[in-house]
């Protein structure tokens, strides 16, 4: 399985309109050979740069698998953020560069979770259903 973007490539700058000086909306995800048994999708968005620890951009699970996450979009039922939101927050590092990691992962089965669960609640009813993930890692620094 492989996840990609065709706003930024692999290692580089994310899109300013992807960020909390731009729009602030989801930039758009390709997601290529995923595994024919996959039931549902999950993503998880963060950025383990941020000063306090590992900070939640997105959370989303139950995905219907698919090829393609649409610019400004809700693919799935969401997880709360550390905006202490159900959306995508996107980039906001208050100082220097950051790492994005837009994680996806095919699963074996649909998840009895509620919208609003935590990063670590999707994790733990993720273990042992994974079939396959990939990442895709975008920077981005705040312009003055």
């Amino acid at each position: 399985m492989k996840i990609s973007s065709p706003a930024f490539q692999h290692n580089e700058f994310i899109p300013r309109q992807y960020t909390c000086q731009g729009e602030d909306v989801n930039p758009p995800l390709v997601i290529e050979n995923i595994p024919k048994a996959a039931k549902n999708l999950a993503l998880i968005v963060d950025d383990p740069d941020a000063p306090m620890g590992t900070w939640v951009h997105w959370v989303v699970f139950n995905m219907t698998p698919t090829d393609e996450i649409k610019e400004n979009s809700i693919p799935g039922l969401q997880g709360i953020n550390d905006f202490g939101q159900l959306n995508y927050g996107g980039p906001c590092p208050p100082s220097g560069t950051h790492r994005y990691f837009f994680k996806v992962y095919a699963l074996s089965k649909m998840l009895s979770l509620k919208e609003g669960m935590s990063k670590g609640a999707l994790e733990k009813a993720m273990a042992g259903h994974i079939l396959d993930e990939d990442e895709l890692i975008g920077l981005y620094k705040k312009e003055k």
